[in-house]
């Protein structure tokens, strides 16, 4: 996705070692998140391996494996706290931002 895209809905990947339960937690406070910064976004969960030929705008991966997904997208967020909305949204708030995906309107 580039600045000229931002009408177009974010592809973002929750992803854990199988694709279960951390993932699928953590869909649905990155779909929260997102919610609130007003981010149009697919969010799938998926596991590592599914994950490395999946296309995406940003990954969203606990901290063992986040480093495994660098150049997966362009965005990749290491989470320490699955249960913490608020701080998966200032990341994200961040990391569009620094993109250009997220301005101020």
């Amino acid at each position: 996705m580039n600045q000229n895209d931002s009408n177009r809905q974010l592809q973002v990947l929750t992803v854990c070692g199988v694709g279960m339960g951390s993932s699928l937690i953590l869909r649905m406070n990155a779909e929260k998140a997102l919610s609130t910064l007003g981010v149009s976004a697919k969010v799938e969960h998926t596991d590592m391996s599914s994950a490395r030929s999946m296309r995406a705008d940003v990954v969203i991966a606990q901290g063992m494996h986040a480093d495994d997904l660098a150049g997966v997208a362009p965005v990749v967020l290491s989470i320490s706290n699955f249960m913490d909305v608020d701080g998966l949204r200032r990341q994200l708030d961040e990391a569009l931002r620094a993109q250009g995906w997220l301005g101020d309107e």
